[in-house]
């Protein structure tokens, strides 16, 4: 009796992971969810830093079309101090990207900035109230956990946010072990709008899609939930069914000659990805201070010499009249 109800209550649970299993499928499939921007989910194949030894961010694997990007810091800044570094994702506003769905929408837009080490976005309350009101209500993130100078912010409505304030806290010499007065570099890598490739490596709806085989098409399937089926019957009479998701548009009908790699559709994509690399320079105020010494040195030693050529030109000129 007990192996029968044990086998019973097995097999319900069983029956009940299989059914919340299939609801979720099922859902996925009629209620798709729009695709963001920046993709933090990409964390989760990244790399161990966002910058290739080549000096391009990863991101760039993704968002294929090249964009502008600027970032704008102080020229140097002092030791333990709160300072803006501006990053500006320029765009038309009237651009409207494809969506994970096929409809359309406002671009999204993400950034990632590579600090030097030892710098780090401000604690809430050593930020001023004048970069507090600029930031508002951004929400940053380290791209892992104790990388604190490699930072990410996104996705952001970028009708809002062409330029976004990262609040910048400099490290202290004095205090932090490995940290040294010099100039470093600043790395930005900025995105706006949906990546062509996935992570895994698979092509998003936001990119054009080409024949795999050349041939003839032969027909053209519109799909119940959007996208099409191309089937192009090859040159050596087999069949190919090219599977395009819902948003870029057909430039080919059937009966048309295509060739291998020759695009099937439009390429819907308006965003791309843009780096840019400054610097900034840790000053140390006790150089500053002995700079100021020397330029007032400087200073005082023309001016007593001014003083005492006027003193000689007047013994000169009494001694003329003598």
């Amino acid at each position: 009796m007990r192996n029968f109800l044990g086998k019973r209550m097995m097999t319900r649970t069983v029956v009940l992971a299989l059914a919340t299993l299939a609801f979720f499928f099922v859902s996925d499939l009629t209620l798709p969810q729009s695709a963001a921007a920046y993709p933090f989910w990409a964390q989760q194949t990244a790399p161990e830093t966002p910058r290739e030894p080549t000096g391009r961010i990863v991101c760039a694997n993704c968002h294929l079309a090249a964009k502008p990007a600027e970032i704008e810091i102080p020229q140097s800044v002092l030791p333990d101090t709160v300072f803006e570094a501006v990053v500006k994702i320029p765009y038309d506003l009237n651009s409207q990207q494809v969506l994970g769905d096929g409809s359309k929408g406002g671009l999204n837009v993400g950034a990632v900035v590579m600090l030097p080490e030892g710098f780090k976005i401000a604690p809430e309350d050593r930020i001023p109230e004048e970069i507090k009101e600029k930031v508002g209500g951004l929400y940053f993130q380290p791209y892992k956990d104790g990388d604190d100078n490699v930072v990410l912010v996104g996705p952001l409505p970028g009708e809002q946010y062409q330029e976004i304030i990262f609040p910048v806290l400099s490290p202290n010499p004095a205090t932090d072990k490995g940290i040294y007065f010099g100039k470093y570099p600043v790395h930005l890598g900025a995105n706006r709008g949906r990546g062509q490739v996935y992570p895994t490596g698979d092509k998003s709806n936001n990119t054009a899609f080409n024949a795999s085989k050349a041939g003839t098409i032969a027909q053209i399937t519109k799909l119940e939930y959007g996208g099409y089926e191309v089937t192009i019957r090859t040159e050596d009479g087999g069949t190919v069914v090219e599977t395009i998701p819902a948003g870029p548009e057909l430039v080919v009908s059937e009966g048309q000659q295509v060739a291998a790699n020759e695009a099937l559709t439009d390429n819907p994509n308006v965003g791309g990805f843009g780096q840019a690399d400054v610097e900034v320079v840790l000053q140390d105020p006790t150089r500053i201070k002995w700079l100021m010494v020397f330029i007032g040195a400087i200073m005082l030693s023309q001016t007593l010499l001014v003083l005492k050529k006027k003193q000689i030109e007047k013994v000169q000129a009494a001694e003329m009249n003598f």
